[in-house]
């Protein structure tokens, strides 16, 4: 059965760093576009960046690009994000998802397979 677990999320200050994985088993992220989405509390979830590994193709949402990096690691069936200058704004949980009809821009309801979230915390 298809699985995706992150990880890497923690409490970062502002203008800190942090770097999230997203590791898959049971299936092959070669040729998947993969999404990374957040949700904050008590606001609904959003995507913020799509990777699809069948091109390399990436796509970000304006109130990260600059700020955030999607990378495939294929060898590792893990995808990454990058995520510097972080606000407190950023402060969500953060999940990854694929699925079979999923590309670029990664919309929420092409995903099949979810991850159970990692969260992310930017305070001073």
């Amino acid at each position: 059965q298809a699985q995706l677990v992150e990880s890497g999320g923690d409490l970062v200050q502002p203008g800190g760093s942090l770097r999230l994985s997203c590791a898959a088993s049971g299936l092959s992220l070669d040729y998947y576009a993969i999404g990374w989405f957040r949700q904050a509390p008590g606001k609904e979830r959003e995507g913020i960046s799509c990777i699809n590994n069948a091109d390399g193709v990436t796509y970000y949402r304006d109130f990260v690009k600059g700020r955030f990096t999607v990378s495939s690691d294929n060898a590792n069936n893990t995808v990454y994000l990058q995520m510097d200058s972080l606000k407190p704004e950023d402060t969500a949980v953060y999940y990854c998802a694929t699925g079979a009809h999923a590309t670029i821009p990664c919309r929420s309801f092409d995903m099949e397979y979810w991850g159970r979230g990692t969260q992310v915390t930017v305070s001073s």
